[in-house]
């Protein structure tokens, strides 16, 4: 097991307990985490600072507010429901039209006001809310994700997440809904993760679980060396973000609309480990070159292109998804 760690240790893996000693701890002030903790924050912050997120439609705050979806989402026939303060997707309802009355999922579930109605309200009871506390829901715009992951992605949304070192991109992924996922671009849920070469936005082959998949298992289509687009505008958005909240050490997620281009979902002070099994690299050796070679004064503009050369994919060691734990100190 010692040599285990030692192996994990060289190939620059970041454990959970030295993520959250050595960064969050360090980098990311407690008292700014409600700027990234509630998305109706967050994205009045982005609004502001001129970078692109979902239409916000209305926001239900209160029990009352409930009667007033119909109203909000009128002239809607497509629009989103996420909790203010949810995470990992919880509570999430995405309406992709509408049919006899009823709102249509894009899983195709139909939904009446009653279902949405009850669904509101134990959000806003904090259902699915970090730590259960009282909350508000966002009614905004629904994306319609880039024909570029049609073949690539199951029902739901993918997105982009970036992981930002005071300011410098480090290292990306792409995450692609799967059927076992349910259509959501979460890894733990069965989501397959596909790293990023940070130099040219192109992606390597994915990760689902354990095991490297060079094709989604659902459409059968090659993930590999897909060209995400407006690359250069998504590292740009992801290196402001250290300005917009300063928070040291962020995880970014944004997605592709086929018509608006890149924009932000959400910014994350804790974000997870399994985008180095993604890349199947080591997190932390990209942050110690950050920390011993970086200019942190420098503009978003430098750290780009810092960061395009000195994260080139590969920067060390490629290791199987089995080999690799996220979990060590």
């Amino acid at each position: 097991m010692l040599s285990r760690y030692r192996s994990l240790r060289d190939a620059g893996v970041l454990g959970l307990n030295r993520r959250n000693g050595d960064y969050i701890l360090k980098f990311n002030p407690r008292r700014l985490y409600p700027l990234v903790d509630d998305k109706l924050q967050t994205k009045r912050l982005a609004l502001q600072a001129g970078i692109a997120v979902p239409e916000l439609y209305g926001v239900i705050e209160t029990q009352h507010d409930i009667r007033r979806l119909p109203e909000i989402v009128r002239d809607r026939p497509e629009f989103a429901l996420k909790p203010s303060h949810g995470s990992a997707g919880d509570g999430i309802v995405v309406v992709a039209g509408r049919s006899a009355g009823r709102y249509r999922t894009i899983s195709g579930a139909l939904l009446d006001d009653e279902f949405l109605s009850h669904h509101l309200s134990n959000a806003i009871n904090g259902q699915f809310s970090l730590g259960g506390v009282p909350d508000v829901v966002i009614v905004e715009y629904m994306v319609r994700f880039s024909a570029l992951f049609e073949r690539i992605s199951f029902q739901g949304v993918p997105d982009v997440r970036v992981i930002v070192f005071r300011g410098f991109p480090v290292m990306s992924m792409v995450r692609l809904p799967t059927r076992g996922s349910h259509g959501k671009a979460n890894l733990h849920q069965g989501a397959v993760g596909a790293g990023i070469d940070i130099a040219n936005g192109v992606t390597l082959d994915g990760v689902l679980g354990t095991q490297v998949v060079t094709h989604h298992p659902d459409t059968s289509n090659a993930i590999a060396g897909l060209q995400i687009p407006d690359w250069d505008t998504i590292l740009d958005i992801s290196a402001r973000s250290y300005e917009l909240t300063g928070l040291g050490y962020i995880g970014v997620d944004i997605v592709l609309d086929r018509d608006l281009g890149p924009l932000v979902l959400e910014l994350n002070a804790r974000p997870g480990l399994a985008i180095q099994i993604a890349n199947r690299q080591g997190l932390l050796r990209r942050l110690q070159l950050c920390e011993q070679r970086a200019d942190f004064s420098a503009s978003p503009a430098q750290r780009i292109e810092f960061a395009k050369r000195e994260f080139s994919h590969p920067v060390g060691p490629i290791m199987e998804p089995a080999e690799m734990t996220v979990d060590a100190a």
